[in-house]
């Protein structure tokens, strides 16, 4: 990969970063920390397409405003963006998304059809925290 590819992309998520910062007005507990140390880092970024990195920022930023609303204690109809993650789901899916993955992965990790049991309790917990808003 490109060292000045790799540089102009951290650059750019230090901005990110800076301009969470100055939404949520706090220096500790970032998504930024989680999302692009953990799940998106810099070299992944960097060799990302224009389309893909879009996408990665527009998750990034949902992620961000769902904590911003959720530290007001404000509840607005969306789903914890993590959970929705966990499921295979985007950060923006509605109730009949997030129902119909429900089922396929049931049908997947279910012990009846000799799915894992540890994976299916794993799903149950997070479809439950999701529809018991």
């Amino acid at each position: 990969m490109d060292r000045v590819k790799i540089n102009e992309t951290k650059r750019k998520l230090r901005s990110l970063k800076k301009l969470e910062i100055k939404i949520r007005r706090v220096d500790a507990g970032l998504v930024w920390d989680d999302f692009f140390g953990l799940r998106y880092p810099a070299d992944a970024v960097a060799a990302m397409d224009k389309a893909a990195y879009k996408r990665v920022v527009e998750e990034y930023f949902y992620r961000v405003y769902y904590k911003l609303y959720a530290e007001g204690g404000a509840r607005f109809g969306t789903y914890d963006p993590e959970l929705l993650s966990r499921l295979g789901l985007p950060p923006d899916a509605d109730a009949s998304g997030v129902k119909a993955r429900f089922r396929e992965l049931a049908k997947l990790y279910h012990p009846d059809n000799h799915g894992d049991g540890a994976a299916f309790a794993q799903m149950m917990d997070d479809y439950d925290a999701l529809v018991k808003k």
